[in-house]
């Protein structure tokens, strides 16, 4: 999906907008220099965690990256069962190899928002291992299709079609497909800018 070139590009111009060098950026998010050098280049696909970090870092919303700036920014966002929806890729941490989820924005052409929510759809790939992740904000996950592993601290939850989570992002955490297996979920996130 190209959508994913768009996401460094934003993330340099934003930074270029606000006279921040690459390395001032690096050293605020606490992401490796390397790291959002390959990200800004559209090399790596970056997971969600250093995404939150550099929207925070550089005070916008985690969607500026993902939604068409043209939208206008007035009114509720509303989208219609079978609707086709923009998607952007990321990164889930799989420590053996990418393993992707596609992320579709619910809020995009809303400008003023204090949630992030989406529709994912986690790929199927096969068992592997994880890394987790922490990052500042709360999350809220419902599954929608298919049955989803929540790594949560040293907990593990098996969630169905319907089951809900809610927790604090700051806490290590993960969450991927049972058994490798396709699924949707619906998550909002909350980070603070």
């Amino acid at each position: 999906m190209e959508t994913i070139k768009e996401v460094g590009g934003k993330i340099k111009a934003i930074r270029r907008g606000q006279d921040m060098s690459l390395e001032e950026l690096a050293r605020k998010a606490g992401i490796p220099l390397r790291q959002l050098e390959r990200i800004e280049n559209n090399v790596d696909l970056p997971s969600l965690a250093p995404l939150i970090k550099i929207a925070r870092v550089l005070g916008v919303h985690l969607g500026t990256f993902l939604h068409d700036d043209s939208l206008p920014d007035r009114g509720p966002a509303v989208y219609r069962r079978g609707e086709e929806l923009a998607g952007i890729r990321f990164s889930n941490n799989a420590l053996e190899n990418r393993r992707h989820m596609t992320y579709h924005s619910l809020s995009r052409s809303q400008a003023e928002r204090h949630m992030e929510p989406f529709l994912i759809d986690i790929e199927e790939v096969g068992e592997g291992d994880f890394a987790l992740s922490t990052h500042e904000g709360e999350e809220f996950i419902m599954v929608m299709e298919g049955t989803v592993e929540v790594t949560y601290g040293d907990e593990l939850y098996l969630l169905h079609p319907g089951d809900t989570i809610y927790y604090d992002s700051q806490v290590p955490h993960h969450l991927h497909a049972y058994q490798g297996r396709a699924a949707r979920v619906l998550a909002v996130f909350y980070t603070p800018v």
